[in-house]
């Protein structure tokens, strides 16, 4: 085989570059992803009502989803939280600010299998017998997780009109939830609510000596009531309230006219119809997030059935085709951020590397010709990693990324050893032909028994959810660029060091 290289080279060689572009363009069908799910056995629920609902109501519908679960066959336990996540007891899951329409329910499940069952079974229920809600079913994850894999952020200056933002984050929602790759689709601003504005008439209430403030807590008395003091039960701090009565408060919003506020310096109490001029039930936004100052809103995803950069990337022409005013911007977040952050922060690591190992490749050969050799190897290991990747269907993320890198050093390891043996030949005084035909015979077992080693030593992490990637792409990539570097080695040296084939 070496003798039918050297001699055919330039075709040889030429079908490898064949090969190695075959196998870049054929990358693009290659799963894309960030982080793999994780293996613990817990299932997380979202719960989201329409923004300004009560905590009871939250609760009750919270409670018929818990009922459901408790009922299935692969659940353990659940844990109810109401109005915000849990305590952070996983790291890279974040807890949910605190919201009186949002809950969440922790499921621990009794196996593996049972998690992928109860997000099947739970997910097609909820769609069934929750409408009035956004219910979320996910996993938990590893390494670094997001919790919106796909989100898309529009901002503007710090005096941006909402309704601009509002309308930006509309259209944008508008295209992703015209495609069936995204589900769950919601913006962070989530609704607007309808708010009382009483109209304070400042000269009326200077007169009776009433201030904003105490306008203030008296409307605050006759709805959620003021915090007085605070009651010790254990180690719990539970707030005491003045409020009005039940029937009192739910009758506060109609009649706001007759609730009496007591001023300050005063022991006697003014109708708060004396000192405003109406009241106004305008529309406003409960919650407006900022982004390095700018007001933003985000729309947010998660893929359905793909994963998080092959959803992106089908959504990204029409996200770029959305007309933005002047000084408005579309930044992508989520999980295309986290990536993009990883992957920079390899760079710096990367650089002083590489230049250490050219060094070292000509400090150890004395000629750059060697060192070219080795550099020109390594990206035919792109052959296996894609056909494996393929051939698995295991998504390509930033642990296959590390894979990738590792094969790098493998790699050049293996051309060093057959250099060094191809001097060692010269040396006692062989042919330039001989030596290198020679240095690729005697050094194919200690390689391949090398590069074997390896790739059973990574055979167990096949089974692992986090490390799979890893194990593929070292797996095939290091088969297929040890087959590769035993052939490509001496046809390379004999084309750079001119070399002539044997008849």
């Amino acid at each position: 085989m070496l003798s039918w290289a050297i001699r055919f080279r330039i075709l040889f060689l030429g079908g490898m570059v064949g090969l190695l572009l075959a196998s870049v363009v054929g990358f693009r069908w290659v799963p894309q992803l960030y982080f793999p799910d994780s293996s613990r056995l817990q299932v997380m629920v979202d719960y989201w009502a329409p923004q300004g609902t009560r905590i009871e109501e939250t609760s009750a519908g919270l409670e018929r989803i818990e009922k459901f679960l408790q009922q299935h066959d692969a659940t353990a336990s659940v844990s109810t939280f109401v109005g915000k996540g849990p305590p952070r007891f996983y790291l890279p899951v974040s807890a949910e600010d605190p919201y009186t329409s949002y809950g969440q329910i922790i499921i621990n499940t009794k196996s593996l299998d049972g998690v992928n069952q109860l997000v099947g079974d739970t997910d097609a229920w909820v769609k069934v017998n929750v409408p009035e809600a956004m219910v979320r079913v996910r996993k938990y994850a590893v390494g670094a997780f997001d919790d919106w894999k796909v989100e898309a952020r529009f901002s503007g200056p710090a005096n941006a009109d909402p309704a601009t933002l509002r309308r930006l984050a509309e259209a944008g929602a508008n295209v992703l939830r015209e495609t069936p790759l995204a589900k769950e689709v919601r913006v962070n601003w989530r609704q607007r609510v309808l708010a009382l504005q009483p109209q304070l008439n400042q000269e009326r209430a200077r007169w009776a000596g009433v201030s904003r403030e105490e306008l203030a807590r008296v409307l605050k008395r006759s709805s959620d009531g003021v915090v007085i003091g605070q009651y010790r039960e254990d180690d719990s701090l539970i707030p005491i309230l003045a409020r009005n009565i039940q029937s009192e408060r739910e009758s506060s919003a109609t009649s706001l006219d007759e609730l009496h506020v007591t001023p300050r310096l005063s022991t006697k109490a003014v109708p708060v119809s004396q000192i405003i001029d109406g009241v106004d039930m305008p529309w406003e936004d409960p919650i407006i997030w900022r982004w390095d100052r700018r007001r933003a809103i985000t729309v947010q995803c998660s893929p359905n059935g793909v994963t998080a950069p092959t959803l992106r990337n089908a959504m990204l022409e029409k996200f770029n085709a959305i007309d933005l005013p002047p000084g408005y911007r579309l930044d992508w977040d989520g999980e295309y951020w986290s990536a993009k952050q990883s992957q920079e922060a390899l760079v710096p690591g990367i650089v002083p590397a590489v230049v250490v190992m050219l060094f070292i490749l000509v400090a150890l050969f004395n000629s750059f010709r060697p060192m070219l050799i080795c550099i020109g190897v390594i990206p035919f290991v792109m052959i296996g990693i894609t056909g494996g990747l393929l051939m698995t269907q295991t998504p390509f993320g930033f642990i296959a990324l590390l894979g990738a890198m590792s094969l790098s050093g493998m790699m050049i390891k293996n051309v060093v050893v057959l250099l060094d043996e191809v001097n060692a030949n010269l040396s006692r005084g062989l042919k330039p032909y001989n030596a290198v035909v020679e240095a690729a015979v005697s050094r194919l077992s200690p390689v391949v028994n090398a590069a074997g080693t390896t790739v059973l030593g990574v055979l167990p992490m096949l089974q692992d959810v986090f490390w799979v990637a890893l194990a593929v792409t070292i797996f095939f990539g290091l088969i297929v660029g040890t087959l590769l570097t035993m052939v490509m080695v001496p046809t390379l040296y004999a084309l750079l060091y001119r070399i002539p084939a044997e008849s």
